[in-house]
């Protein structure tokens, strides 16, 4: 009986011991590594398209003309006839300063060369009548000396006379202050009754030029090289040159919406810069350009064919410079360094570095790593395109 119950026991073991080992072979199965899915990702070819090639740039804009308005007389001032900020037209009286005693020194001169007029032809009548008596040797020589002296007197007194209503007249003149050109006056910086012109000219207030306006801007030298060679292609001359138009836009604008053309480029390059200082001119009739405004300027200089565009957002950039991640064949991502170039309505131009076939990442760049597969999904760029 005993034996019975240790033949049963060890069967009943080696079953247990039996199904332990299935059920951990079963788990093993179980537990064995699946790697996971290549991510998706969006790919697109890159856009061709012809583009304007611009030059960039930042400037400020500068009146075309800017004049100190000033008291070149000394007196008090009398009014001043305008409203300050406003515009004036040419020959405009803005201030006049204490006239009627300028008047009465004019009127004082005017008579003193009335005088020397009548004495001159006095002196004249006289020496007429000395050399008809010489002649007839009425009088002595010496007597028509005497009255050729007199007439030159008369003569130099006059001409001193007349030096002297001129000045009178422009001191009269001065005593109103106009302005030499249309523009915008500052607020005046005398007031009514206040001396002026005492010891040196004072300043009275200052008269702006709005239209035209100036942008002044620099150009660094590897774009004037660019602009040089391809004025040389299409065989421009300086002056055609300097009316290569330029767009405009204040930090508030959306696009470039004020046109003008270019006005002045420097012979010289500046060593220290290495940029050339070059001056653009635009009609601003509604003055919304105003003198030292900060401004973007670009400058379109040439046209290209079949450019290749991806979008802004697809770039990244590291310490080489800047880079696209491209699909390869075997769907590896790659990472390909470019040159870019300008923003063409949320597409950037790529210079060098990418071939039009090429597969470029513009959606799930963060699933994208360099020399791990992925799984590609076609898509189209648009204008507006962003990476996701």
């Amino acid at each position: 009986m005993n034996s019975f119950l240790r033949l049963r026991t060890s069967a009943l073991l080696r079953i247990v011991a039996v199904a332990s080992a299935g059920i951990g072979l079963s788990a093993c199965e179980q537990n064995t590594y699946v790697p996971p899915p290549p991510p998706k990702v969006d790919v697109a070819a890159p856009v061709q398209r012809n583009v304007t090639r611009f030059i960039d740039a930042t400037g400020n804009t500068a009146a075309v003309k800017s004049v100190d308005l000033v008291a070149r007389v000394q007196g008090f001032l009398q009014s001043i006839d305008y409203q300050d900020g406003t515009g004036v037209k040419q020959g405009q009286t803005l201030f006049t300063i204490e006239p009627e005693t300028y008047r009465l020194k004019l009127e004082q001169a005017q008579a003193a060369e009335a005088g020397a007029q009548a004495s001159l032809k006095q002196a004249e009548a006289d020496y007429k009548r000395q050399v008809d008596l010489v002649q007839r040797q009425a009088v002595s020589q010496a007597t028509l000396d005497t009255s050729t002296a007199n007439r030159d007197n008369a003569q130099a007194n006059l001409q001193q006379a007349q030096a002297n209503t001129q000045i009178a007249k422009v001191n009269y003149g001065y005593t109103t202050v106009s302005a030499p050109f249309d523009g915008v006056v500052t607020a005046h910086l005398v007031s009514v009754g206040e001396l002026v012109g005492v010891s040196s000219p004072t300043q009275l207030a200052s008269i702006v030029a709005l239209n035209p306006i100036w942008v002044n801007f620099n150009v660094n030298e590897r774009d004037v090289l660019r602009v040089r060679e391809e004025a040389r292609r299409r065989g421009m001359t300086v002056d055609q040159l300097r009316q290569l138009p330029i767009e405009v836009a204040l930090q508030t604008d959306t696009g470039f919406p004020h046109k003008g053309h270019l006005d002045y480029v420097s012979p010289t390059l500046n060593q220290s810069t290495g940029t050339i200082s070059v001056r653009g001119i635009l009609d601003n009739p509604d003055r919304v350009l105003l003198p030292g405004f900060f401004v973007r300027v670009r400058v379109p200089f040439q046209q290209e064919e079949n450019a290749l565009l991806v979008p802004d957002v697809a770039l990244g950039a590291d310490q080489a410079g800047r880079y696209l991640l491209v699909v390869n064949g075997e769907n590896v991502v790659e990472q390909r360094k470019v040159t870019t170039g300008q923003l063409e309505g949320g597409l950037r131009v790529i210079e060098t570095g990418l071939k039009p076939d090429d597969k470029v990442v513009v959606g799930g760049l963060l699933r994208a790593i360099p020399g791990q597969k992925v799984d590609p999904q076609t898509k189209k760029i648009e204008s507006d395109t962003a990476a996701k």
